[in-house]
Parts: C-alpha cells; structure tokens; sequence
C-alpha cells in the first residue's frame, strides 16, 4: 500500500513537473523586443511648432492659396485632432504662393487651404509612417486631401539647410504617396503610390507603382507605409493592401511628412471640406 502511494506521488510530482516546463515555455522572453519602437508620435493636443511648420508654395496649378497660422479657419486643432480644411471666402483676394516649377505668383482667387509639413523638424530614414484620418463628404469636384512624404533635401521652400538643393523627384526629394484622394474617381476611394523616379527633374511615373483603395473615408482609418527589405508596403488599418516590389531601396533619403488638403479645379463648393487628422507617428523595427 505505501509503495503504491510512493509511485503514484512519484507521477504526480512528474506531471506537475512538465506542466510547469510547458508553462514557462509558453511565457514571454523578457528579453524580447518589440517589432516596431516609435520614434515620433504626434497627438495633435496643440499644434506643436517642433513637428510642423506650414508651407505656402503653388503647385499642381491647384486653384486655392495656401495661408499660414490657421487663416480663415483653414488649419486648426480642437478636441484632439488637427482640422485641414478649403474655405471659399465668396470673392477673390490676393494670392502670394509663387510656382514652385516657375517662380510665377499664384492669380487672385476666392479659395484658401491650409497645408503643413515636417520638413526641418521631424525627418526619418526608412521605417513606417501612419496617420489616422478621415475625410467627410468625400467625392466633390475638385477634392484633393493627402497625406504624403517627400525627401528632405527637396528645394521648395521654405529652405532652411544648404543641402535642400535636390528636384522633385530626384533622390533627396523623392515622393511616397500614402493617402491620396482625387475626386475624379467619386467618393470612398484613395491611392497609395511611390512615384519612380525618372532621372530628371520633374519628371516622374505617377501610375506605375500605384494602387487604386476603396474605403470608407468618413470615418477614421490607419493610413500607413512601411519598409519591408527591398519593397515597400502600404496598409490599411494595419492590413497590407498593396506591395510596391524593388521600391524600398529607391526612397534610401530622410523624407519628412506632408499633409494637406488642395482644389485642383474651379467647381464651385457646395459643402464644407476637411480632412481630420487624430494622430501622426513613425516608427522603427527594433526586431529582425
């Protein structure tokens, strides 16, 4: 009987044993690090002059004027979010964007936007960038919001170190669209692209590397692009969407973040437009 006793405590103890080993394999490393360490993080609780400044430049003979410092409630930032929005001021005024192709002065006109940008202050090699946003009411005749990088050694202004000496979209200035919506296509689609450089100032593929996304834009989504060895990736709400091979290694510049929200034509406004940013960060891959 007690022999009996001494086994089948023998077995147990056994069993507990290789419970336990089971369970501490199960456990985390603490050793381990995580896949992606942020670097940057932008909550937009205040408009914070360390991460952004705004860009007043006419491009894309788009048909608005860019304004600094939140001018006719073109840029704001309330209840968490940064508001990007095209206000019609029902008649023309002065314009002083100048061309960034020419140098010419942008004509009067009735539109104002706002537009901001990272360069000179947040500027990341590599890694992966995400914005959450959205954009109501999407889908209006002449709808232009986007949320893009650029290289930082671009030569439009405002120009604040020696070497942003480079054309778009050379390598130094060239471009990553994340979020990009044209109203020509309706309402609830955007494109992620990298535009390939063509070997001469402004010349470059729009079409060849790029992706056409329906998605709900009126309600908050997670916008982000990545690198990923040699390509590069674009997400939606952290689902890969879209894999633009043999590009990664063709964006090798520090690229700092734009966004912003143009009128690429002179349809009239009948609703109000805004795109609504509730955060901005990038990130680094702290394990291979």
């Amino acid at each position: 009987m007690n022999q009996r006793i001494v086994i089948i405590s023998i077995v147990l103890l056994q069993l507990c044993f290789g419970c336990k080993e089971k369970e501490n394999k199960d456990l985390p490393n603490k050793d381990e690090k995580p896949e992606w360490t942020i670097d940057f993080f932008d909550d937009f609780e205040t408009f914070n002059a360390e991460h952004w400044q705004d860009q007043m430049i006419w491009v894309n003979n788009e048909n608005h004027c860019y304004v600094p410092n939140g001018k006719y409630n073109t840029r704001e930032v309330s209840n968490g979010t940064l508001k990007l929005r095209v206000i019609d001021l029902g008649e023309k005024q002065p314009c002083d964007n100048l061309d960034v192709k020419t140098g010419a002065q942008h004509p009067e006109t009735q539109y104002v936007a706002g537009r901001i940008i990272s360069k000179n202050r947040k500027e990341f090699i590599k890694g992966k960038w995400t914005a959450r946003l959205k954009v109501e009411n999407s889908g209006q005749s002449g709808m232009f919001p986007a949320w893009w990088l650029l290289g930082a050694r671009n030569n439009e202004p405002p120009i604040e170190d020696e070497d942003e000496t480079v054309c778009w979209p050379l390598t130094g200035s060239g471009e990553i669209d994340v979020f990009e919506h044209h109203s020509d296509g309706g309402p609830n689609h955007y494109a992620a692209r990298a535009i390939v450089n063509l070997g001469e100032c402004q010349s470059g593929d729009w079409q060849g590397k790029m992706l056409v996304q329906e998605a709900e834009l009126g309600e908050f989504h997670d916008y982000s692009v990545e690198w990923d060895g040699k390509d590069l990736v674009f997400r939606l709400d952290n689902e890969e969407v879209y894999r633009a091979k043999d590009q990664g290694d063709n964006f090798p510049e520090p690229l700092f973040a734009i966004l912003n929200f143009a009128k690429i034509n002179d349809a009239p406004m009948t609703q109000n437009w805004e795109m609504e940013v509730d955060w901005v960060k990038h990130e680094f891959k702290t394990k291979k």
